[in-house]
């Protein structure tokens, strides 16, 4: 087995939006590629001690609020490297190239214009993603779209439509009623159902419960761009992976209103099973906004959840 290295790397956001990135010199591992900037971890140090320092000697800044946001292990044919990603919002300095690598500031929007490592690939999965997703609970009909944007108004940018009991004839007009209202508060708006259902409204967005990502086989039959899976154990974890999904949710992390004797996992058991998980995985189960902080130093995402938003 090749040598795991420990790195840190930085999603540097400033006020505007735009994030920093480097590109790698061409004489490194993968040169000539862009990356979010960082270095090793010594012996010793922890993380965020390596981030400031590593940031401090590349770019010239201090660290002044961050918080982490995935960890990768990925495993190159000649190395392997686990990668602590965090998400730094605020820095004093002016950042500039001090060892003399290229910098520039982009929009998100335009990451997708750089080659970045393979590795890189779950951190913009990561950095699109909000901190908080809402799951529709039941509801009358027509209390979808009133509800919806309540949540929206509250900061909500991520929100899954669960309406298992809709027929295709109901479920076809307030997905596009409820598709617009996300989209006129710059939100994205996720299907939970099956490939079929979200092709044909032409979703851009599904999730699949686990059984039906059992019987996925071929993530392409989906015509959208981000697939998403509910896992409950380790080995879901391991298959959603495995079958190229772009996030996952875990539960039950924390007893809930609705299965308040179901066994949950906590934040221990939780940290263990995503230790190890190369995408975004959501806390879900008795989650609000103040177990974001939790979420966090546990390694996930963020947290979904119903009744906190619904």
């Amino acid at each position: 087995m090749s040598e795991v290295i420990h790195v840190v790397a930085a999603v540097i956001v400033d006020a505007a939006g735009q994030i920093l990135i480097a590109r790698r010199p061409e004489n490194k591992h993968q040169g000539g590629l862009w990356e979010f900037p960082g270095g090793k971890v010594e012996v010793g140090e922890a993380p965020l001690d390596a981030l400031q320092r590593e940031l401090h000697e590349e770019l010239g800044i201090d660290v002044t609020q961050a918080r982490p946001l995935i960890q990768i292990l990925h495993r190159y044919p000649d190395k392997s490297v686990k990668l602590d990603v965090w998400r730094v919002d605020g820095f004093s300095g002016e950042a500039h190239g001090k060892e003399g690598q290229p910098i520039c500031w982009v929009d998100e929007a335009e990451l997708d214009e750089y080659a970045f490592p393979a590795a890189n690939t779950p951190i913009i999965t990561a950095l699109r993603l909000p901190e908080c997703m809402l799951i529709t609970g039941e509801s009358g009909l027509d209390e979808y779209p009133a509800r919806v944007e309540a949540a929206l108004l509250k900061g909500v940018r991520l929100v899954m439509l669960r309406a298992h009991d809709l027929g295709l004839d109901q479920l076809k007009p307030l997905w596009h009623e409820l598709n617009q209202i996300c989209d006129d508060h710059n939100a994205r708006l996720v299907l939970n159902g099956s490939i079929d259902v979200a092709n044909d409204l032409q979703a851009d967005a599904l999730h699949l419960t686990a059984d039906r990502l059992r019987e996925l086989t071929d993530r392409k039959a989906f015509t959208g761009s981000l697939l998403s899976a509910s896992c409950h154990n380790p080995q879901e974890l391991e298959m959603a992976q495995r079958k190229g999904v772009d996030f996952v949710t875990l539960s039950p992390v924390m007893p809930t209103n609705s299965h308040p004797d179901q066994p949950n996992l906590g934040w221990d058991l939780f940290k263990e099973w995503v230790e190890g998980v190369t995408l975004p995985v959501y806390a879900l189960g008795g989650m609000d906004e103040t177990c974001l902080e939790q979420a966090w130093n546990s390694g996930a995402q963020g947290v979904a959840g119903i009744s906190s938003w619904w």
